[in-house]
């Protein structure tokens, strides 16, 4: 009996760290998903060198209150702003043509990142259900921080 009330408890507690993640993609999927149901997007502007975008990946987004309320009112895209991914925005392909696989450290801005004005990591984008750029929060935001700007808007 106590090895099945230890399996379950287990489950259960399984089930419920997942639940405490944001479901990540890319732009392209969430433009495409806006297609089929229209909701605004929002975006974390990262690089992998930066410490307040790692510490508001550990901390910030795995907070139950936030990764409900982005989960049930956005599109949530992860962005490299020094990365080798694709981004089909408004007609246009952008990428990084500076990127170096396998190097360490920084590699250039995508192009992307450019067409954002970004300055600063982390940034945090949102759009409107129509891919228009509404909002922009830059650095690092603790839960209440970022619920009160995104409720804001």
């Amino acid at each position: 009996m106590k090895k099945i009330l230890l399996i379950l408890f287990v489950a259960l507690s399984a089930v419920a760290v997942q639940a405490q993640e944001i479901k990540w993609m890319s732009m392209d999927e969430a433009l495409a998903a806006q297609k089929k149901e229209a909701k605004p997007i929002f975006m974390d502007v990262y690089t992998d060198w930066c410490g307040p975008c790692k510490i508001l990946d550990k901390h910030t987004f795995h907070d139950p209150a936030v990764v409900d309320y982005i989960s049930k009112n956005y599109y949530a895209v992860k962005f490299n702003a020094e990365g080798n991914s694709e981004v089909n925005y408004k007609g246009k392909k952008y990428a990084n043509p500076g990127f170096v696989e396998g190097r360490k450290g920084r590699n250039s801005n995508h192009e992307f990142a450019k067409l954002l004005s970004i300055r600063a990591y982390p940034t945090m984008m949102v759009f409107d259900k129509k891919g228009e750029i509404i909002n922009t929060i830059v650095g690092l935001q603790t839960p209440d921080q970022l619920l009160t700007a995104l409720k804001e808007e």
